[in-house]
């Protein structure tokens, strides 16, 4: 049996990260949605399949490339699931596919069709069906647990959840018994610390109230107070500052007040600001001093979107939301419930708008389109100063992105 996951209609309105990636690669606290699907099945994916052309030369160390459906081989059973779907994984692998059936299944979560089996030979599902699942002509049904993620901030409401569930699981063998000299601890929640953490005497690690994970490699300054539920991703280096509720991929480097973000990896925020309920993508840098606002003066809910089209969130609380390779140039100020688009460079007086598009650079009066060319040098720049290259086909993809929204052909 092979896997692959799906990303519906639904997924592809996650502005701002639709337009850059699959869902699946979408961190979700301390794994991505696709290595929770891959987590429940016991097996690692084969692909994506995404509607959104442009994405076709999409490459990222570790995930899976992008595949159509009509290019999926049928000699073995295949097992579509939707990226939005969050499996109920209790302990170990908990997804067991009958490979002998000789007739599809259709999996439904809550009533709701999230995937499907095809047996060997049977002829694969449509984009149509890809992007709005549902009953297949002569298919079974099987309930399966778990639950639909509706709207990218729904990663940013329930990740310090999910982070806690993903921190304890991992506790088992790997909780911290004994600390450095000068180290605090204060609660009874797990402490999982991987091989080669380093925390400088001056730390304080709040366990109160949720568990708190270093990934290998991981160092702390002295200074920092990290208030559980926490993740860190390998070589990430958190600086100083109180920080709560985070779930952060690889190479991540956090300094100032951090509250209840969700972000891919490979984030640069080494200055003060507060980051607070918010989704980042991969490759970001927040220049000294940024800071957004998640909570509106009113108290009242936080409605996010482009002008004339924006939707209700229904949350209280909620930051930004900000895509690949976006920066910020120092002092920048986020109002409540922004949306960064991928590419974006923000510089300028007073604050960006709500709504910022892919490759804006600057904004205000003076706003113009970060040129395609420039920003593939720049991105190459930032991801060798972390060790990682921009190969020939991740720089197609980016191309393709800045092409597909901003028009192709403007240099």
């Amino acid at each position: 049996m092979k896997l692959y996951l799906f990303d519906e209609a639904v997924a592809d309105g996650w502005a701002p990260f639709s337009l850059t990636r699959p869902i699946g690669e979408l961190r979700f606290g301390a794994l991505l949605l696709r290595e929770r699907i891959e987590a429940w099945v016991g097996q690692e994916a084969e692909g994506h399949l995404v509607g959104r052309p442009w994405l076709a030369s999409f490459e990222e160390p570790g995930a899976p490339a992008i595949r159509t459906p009509l290019s999926l081989p049928t000699e073995a059973g295949r097992l579509l699931v939707s990226s939005r779907f969050v499996p109920e994984r209790r302990s170990g692998r908990t997804f067991e596919a009958d490979e002998r059936a000789d007739r599809a299944v259709v999996l439904v979560a809550g009533g709701v069709a999230v995937g499907c089996y095809l047996p060997p030979g049977r002829d694969g599902v449509g984009a149509d069906w890809l992007a709005e699942p549902g009953s297949l002509p002569g298919a079974a049904e099987r309930e399966v647990e778990g639950r639909v993620l509706d709207a990218p901030w729904d990663l940013v409401r329930l990740g310090p959840e999910r982070t806690a569930l993903d921190v304890a699981a991992r506790a088992s063998d790997r909780e911290a018994r004994v600390l450095p000299d000068g180290v605090w601890r204060i609660g009874d929640e797990p402490l999982v610390l991987e091989e080669g953490v380093e925390i400088e005497p001056g730390v304080v690690l709040d366990l109160r109230h949720g568990p708190i994970g270093l990934g290998r490699d991981v160092r702390v300054r002295a200074g920092c107070r990290l208030e559980g539920p926490v993740w860190a991703g390998a070589g990430s280096r958190l600086l100083g500052g109180p920080i709560a509720g985070l779930a952060t991929g690889p190479a991540s480097y956090l300094r100032g007040e951090v509250a209840e973000v969700q972000a891919v990896g490979w984030i640069n925020k080494a200055h003060e600001g507060h980051l607070g309920h918010a989704l980042l993508g991969r490759w970001i840098n927040l220049g000294a001093g940024t800071t957004n606002s998640d909570l509106k003066n009113n108290y009242g809910g936080v409605r996010v979107g482009p002008p004339g089209h924006e939707v209700d969130t229904g949350l209280l609380k909620l930051g930004c939301l900000v895509g690949d390779h976006a920066k910020t140039a120092i002092g920048t100020m986020l109002d409540t419930g922004t949306i960064v688009g991928a590419g974006a460079n923000l510089f300028g007086p007073g604050r960006p708008p709500r709504w910022v598009a892919p490759f804006t650079w600057g904004f205000g009066q003076d706003a113009g389109v970060y040129r395609r060319e420039a920003f593939l040098a720049t991105a190459a720049v930032v991801m060798d100063r972390r060790g990682i290259e921009l190969t020939s086909g991740a720089r197609r993809w980016l191309a393709g992105v800045w092409d597909e929204a901003c028009g192709g052909g403007r240099a």
